[in-house]
């Protein structure tokens, strides 16, 4: 982790001098506690979204996001899981994530292997667990296009969707499943191909390329690595773009189509855009699961609030973007951690991940400051891996201490309060940060805490940036 934690010490004379971006006056939130509570009714899009006026049009491209769970998302027929499963699966992401950077420490890759069959057992790269709290968009693959609605993951490389026909199994979708043979611009990659070289696992049949990927819950995806036009919107048209179109596939995607890859590696759509958008994409989280957010792609994203801190690398693993978490804040008081706990394994933000991860050093002094600032209000028993939670019955306003994240570059995040706290019902509101198992654990910045900011990333110029109140 040396590239990870080289360019910490340097910046621990800034933390003081750090550049607040966003929050309230005042070092408490006080709200209505019906406002904390989900609502079963879709809410208009609220994004705070004004473009750059430098961005063109056509290097600009716009997606709406949804909680995939919630009632604007498209795949509203799925039954709501508990809120047990969905902390449980995200306990599961983050022990394949941590296995990930852990196997990646000590082995470049899986050999590569050929000359294996679609419907034969193939090396499958380890993937994490994408069946948890993620968000979706909706994008048109081949022509004429066919919509298909995927979960976005900055923790992956490769996007996939099912494709027909299914030579095992496919899991149910809400989609059509795609048909190659109805796309005119549909073409396989073969083996020969830099494509196919590029991929972690891949395998041959008939020279054509064959990708594998299997996640941290079992649920895997397996076909022939493709090409065809990928339609982001009426300006956004990748033509050749490469994906997986798995013909057998099995797992828990809550009828989500397959997995768009936003990591760093080579055939991720990042850096298959890189021409077009610069490598350049940004996204806001909305506040609850009946509003919306969005996805955007080029340099056109809103910026007059946007602070940015330097985006690091592991080298041993590239796909993961890496930022310095320095120090924690409650209800405006800096917590007493060393700047060495968050150093030792670095951090990384990932958009799938639900629950934000600290060393279990630096959640203890969060839990203690944020349980002091909550002494007033009624405990209750955990939720899954939330060990801090309240029981609000009879309160009709409630004051949340505020929570900051100080980052490398000057930079300061002031949580929302939907990035605060994770809200079963009224009787069972938990703080939503859970402990690593060791302090040598990398840390992650989850999904709950990127919550309302336009959280920015720029790949080119190697910083992460968060501006707040953008959906």
């Amino acid at each position: 982790m040396a590239s990870v934690s080289s360019s910490i010490l340097p910046m621990l004379m800034v933390v003081l001098m750090c550049s607040h971006v966003g929050g309230e006056q005042g070092s408490y939130h006080k709200i209505n506690i019906h406002s904390l509570l989900p609502s079963k009714v879709c809410s208009s899009f609220k994004a705070n979204f004004v473009l750059n006026s430098e961005s063109a049009s056509l290097n600009f491209t716009r997606l709406k996001v949804t909680y995939r769970h919630g009632p604007c998302s498209p795949l509203r027929s799925h039954p709501t899981p508990l809120h047990e499963q969905i902390l449980d699966e995200d306990r599961s992401r983050v022990d394949s994530l941590r296995r990930r950077i852990a196997a990646a420490a000590t082995s470049a890759k899986l050999d590569r292997q050929r000359g294996s069959q679609v419907g034969s057992k193939i090396p499958v790269r380890p993937g994490s667990s994408v069946s948890t709290g993620n968000y979706v968009v909706t994008v048109g693959f081949g022509t004429p296009k066919t919509d298909q609605t995927v979960i976005f993951d900055t923790g992956s490389d490769i996007t996939w969707i099912q494709c027909q026909p299914c030579v095992a199994y496919c899991y149910e979708q809400q989609d059509p499943i795609f048909n190659p043979s109805a796309s005119s611009t549909y073409a396989n990659i073969s083996c020969s191909s830099t494509y196919c070289s590029d991929l972690d696992t891949s395998g041959c049949s008939s020279s054509t390329c064959i990708y594998g990927v299997q996640y941290g819950d079992n649920s895997f995806s397996i076909g022939f690595f493709a090409q065809d036009t990928l339609t982001l919107s009426t300006a956004g048209v990748i033509p050749k773009f490469p994906f997986g179109c798995g013909e057998r596939n099995r797992g828990l995607f809550g009828k989500a189509a397959g997995l768009m890859g936003l990591g760093r590696g080579k055939v991720s759509l990042v850096t298959q855009t890189y021409q077009k958008y610069g490598g350049v994409f940004a996204y806001c989280l909305p506040p609850t699961s009946s509003s919306t957010g969005y996805l955007t792609f080029g340099a056109g994203y809103p910026s007059s609030n946007v602070k940015f801190t330097p985006m690091l690398t592991d080298a041993s693993a590239p796909t993961f973007y890496y930022l310095n978490l320095m120090a924690i804040s409650v209800a405006g008081q800096r917590l007493p951690i060393s700047a060495r706990v968050f150093n030792d394994a670095g951090t990384i933000i990932d958009s799938g991940t639900v629950i934000t991860r600290l060393p279990p050093t630096a959640y203890s002094a969060l839990r203690s400051a944020f349980r002091q600032a909550m002494s007033s209000y009624k405990m209750t028993s955990a939720l899954s891996i939330l060990d801090t939670c309240y029981d609000f019955t009879g309160h009709s306003t409630v004051s949340i201490p505020k929570v900051a994240l100080q980052f490398g570059g000057g930079v300061t995040m002031e949580l929302d309060l939907s990035g605060t706290l994770y809200v079963g019902n009224q009787s069972k509101v938990c703080l939503a940060f859970a402990a690593n198992g060791d302090d040598s654990d990398v840390g992650i910045l989850g999904n709950v805490q990127q919550k309302t900011f336009n959280v920015v990333y720029d790949v080119s110029k190697k910083v992460i940036g968060f501006g707040p109140g953008a959906c």
